[in-house]
């Protein structure tokens, strides 16, 4: 019973499963497994199909693609309340890109049975999750608009843009340090431009770098992106 429990309550911690009765709740609370996965685990791989939903509740994954040749594009990056592998579960085809975890990070796997079942008797949970392709959609048409429409300035711009957070006093910061490679992989650009363009922004004033590793965002970034 205490297993359960505990995974009712991590099932809460979840948006999409938020608005569940107490009893769908309970149904899914005995019917998901916890599992953790170690930096740099696969969650799941390109072109295979796991049949399962993930849910993140704690840590850092990141979605990428590669291509015939070996070349990788960073689509995402994941963290606690997202999910995954609902595509493959909805249209039946093998999941379109890999998903690793970046540090250590704890999921709940859900079967395509319990999840289909679920989501057939819940209209809030469906809505949920439609809202939830619908910004992945988004997304991803951001992203071909920057592929198609801005240059390689542009397109670091409103990576750098979508990945900094406020902070106390109202800046927009990035907190981690910015991997000039994942970068490359995310704006569809060689690592030696991207840190040329870094590195101008920097002198230019668009970007500032803290000791701590960090760093600011200045408003006129927005101009590029």
């Amino acid at each position: 019973m205490s297993t359960m429990l505990s995974n009712l309550d991590l099932l809460r911690r979840v948006p999409l499963f938020s608005l569940l009765n107490a009893t769908q709740a309970q149904a899914l609370g005995s019917a998901v497994v916890k599992r953790r996965y170690k930096r740099g685990e696969a969650l799941v791989e390109q072109g295979r199909q796991s049949d399962a939903l993930f849910l993140l509740l704690t840590g850092r994954a990141r979605v990428v693609a590669t291509d015939s040749r070996g070349r990788q594009v960073i689509l995402a990056t994941l963290g606690p309340g997202d999910y995954i592998g609902e595509m493959s579960i909805i249209d039946g085809n093998t999941h379109s890109a890999s998903v690793s975890a970046e540090v250590q990070t704890d999921v709940l796997v859900l079967g395509r049975a319990e999840f289909t079942r679920c989501l057939a008797e819940n209209a809030s949970m469906a809505l949920a999750l439609m809202r939830g392709l619908v910004k992945r959609l988004r997304h991803a048409n951001r992203r071909i608009e920057s592929l198609a429409l801005l240059d390689v300035y542009g397109r670091v711009a409103r990576a750098l843009l979508e990945s900094a957070e406020p902070d106390a006093q109202g800046r927009l910061v990035i907190r981690d340090k910015i991997s000039r490679q994942d970068l490359a992989k995310v704006v569809g650009a060689s690592r030696e431009m991207v840190s040329r363009v870094m590195k101008d922004l920097d002198e230019r004033g668009f970007i500032e770098a803290q000791p701590s590793g960090a760093t600011v965002l200045k408003e006129r970034l927005d101009a590029l992106g």
